[in-house]
């Protein structure tokens, strides 16, 4: 009987996925003291949240696979698990549609400077006056304008076709997808980052954080995105130079920008993002929808039950890995 590790408590609606072929333990009571609890038995290793790093695996001498319940994948050390030969995949198609959702949710909140009208109609009934506040309201419409897309992986292409749906020229740059892709979706293909920056009344951010994204909009990007534009990430946080961002804020270059991701999260109490009427906020729960909620857990452990059988997950980050993992498997047979 294998062992899967859950981070905090073994969900009961997912036993009948892996009871036939693993134990469910976690950390239980020992939670707050020690949040790896029980990883020492662990065959299999569901991950959400937590950090996975060389001294922890460590811990965990028959581990086989650790699998995020998600896309991204910058809490997991893939190529500390490849070195101990551990299978590391994550769930792609999990938060496609839930995170695309927020992502036009947060630009049409900003566009319509919702946040800001609800304040002022409050202020106004706490004052006792009746005034229109049509008159002094300023908001953005969606259609017939340009929505510029960095990264045209799963979440970046749903968002394309809501965003059309709506009547907005897309644009995306994305120097690893095939011009194909481009093709399929209906999305003209900037030439560049700058040209994309400068033409966009929208700008979205959907790519993976690694040494390359990082705080890739920096006061430089903001400078070259498009005067009254909104800004918005579902992505990561660490994609963003918050005080370059804070600034071109202030400066009333951007009308307003809606995150999902902050760095750190969830913001510090003083950050100058909070209380913003042109800023939304919300705490990386862009996955986190009824629907998406399970597609997280359910894609991820389908492929730890799949290693634990001997069969290859569909979703490796370290495919080359996986000879190794077999052979360690086939050892634990007997």
């Amino acid at each position: 009987m294998y062992r899967i590790w859950f981070e905090s408590t073994v969900p009961d609606q997912y036993r009948d996925m892996f009871e036939a072929i693993a134990e469910g333990i976690c950390p239980g009571e020992h939670l707050e003291q020690d949040p790896f609890h029980k990883l020492e038995d662990a065959h299999g290793v569901i991950a959400g949240g937590r950090a996975f790093n060389g001294a922890i695996m460590d811990r965990a001498p028959n581990l086989l696979i650790i699998a995020r319940t998600g896309v991204g994948y910058d809490t997991l050390d893939v190529e500390a698990a490849t070195a101990r030969g551990i299978a590391c995949v994550n769930a792609p198609d999990a938060p496609t549609v839930s995170t695309a959702e927020l992502a036009i949710t947060l630009m049409m909140t900003v566009a319509r400077a919702v946040k800001q009208i609800e304040n002022e109609l409050h202020r106004m009934l706490e004052s006792g006056t009746r005034r229109s506040l049509a008159r002094e309201y300023v908001a953005l419409e969606m259609q017939n304008t340009q929505l510029g897309i960095v990264g045209l992986g799963r979440i970046g292409g749903h968002v394309s076709g809501i965003a059309k749906a709506i009547g907005m020229k897309v644009v995306a740059y994305d120097p690893y997808i095939a011009d194909e892709r481009f093709a399929a979706l209906g999305v003209e293909k900037a030439g560049s980052l700058e040209a994309l920056l400068a033409g966009s009344d929208f700008l979205t951010l959907h790519l993976p954080l690694n040494d390359e994204t990082y705080k890739l909009m920096n006061a430089e990007r903001f400078a070259q995105m498009k005067a009254g534009a909104v800004f918005i990430n579902v992505a990561r946080g660490g994609h963003v130079d918050e005080a370059a961002l804070t600034a071109a804020l202030d400066s009333g270059h951007l009308f307003g920008a809606g995150l999902d991701v902050t760095d750190p999260e969830p913001p510090l109490a003083g950050s100058p993002l909070l209380g913003r009427e042109n800023v939304v906020i919300t705490p990386h729960i862009a996955s986190s929808t009824v629907a998406g909620r399970p597609r997280l857990t359910t894609h991820a452990l389908e492929q730890v039950v799949q290693a634990l059988r001997g069969e290859r997950p569909p979703h490796l980050l370290n495919p080359e890995v996986w000879d190794t993992v077999r052979a360690r498997w086939q050892r634990m047979q007997g």
